[in-house]
């Protein structure tokens, strides 16, 4: 399992990245790094018209019940894919 420690070294990582990941892997990231800080998605879900937040909310609703360790897990694992791909 991920500690705070490559949490944390994960986040930056990420901005050492040469291209800009798809937007599917970008909407991953997001959506485990806040549910790896604050938890389960809370607050209203976007208008049709905010395409983007409402993507991202999504993205984030999806792992509702996902442990805080695990989501560092998955978005620390994520992070080194990209590395690989996008340096």
């Amino acid at each position: 399992m991920a500690d705070k420690q490559s949490f944390e070294q994960a986040q930056q990582d990420v901005k050492t990245l040469t291209s800009r990941p798809s937007n599917e892997d970008m909407l991953f990231l997001y959506a485990h790094y806040k549910q790896a800080v604050e938890g389960d998605v809370s607050g209203k879900r976007p208008g049709m018209m905010d395409m983007v937040n409402r993507a991202k909310y999504d993205a984030w609703a999806k792992l509702k019940g996902t442990s805080s360790e695990e989501a560092m897990q998955k978005y620390v694992d994520k992070v080194q894919e990209l590395l690989k791909t996008h340096k």
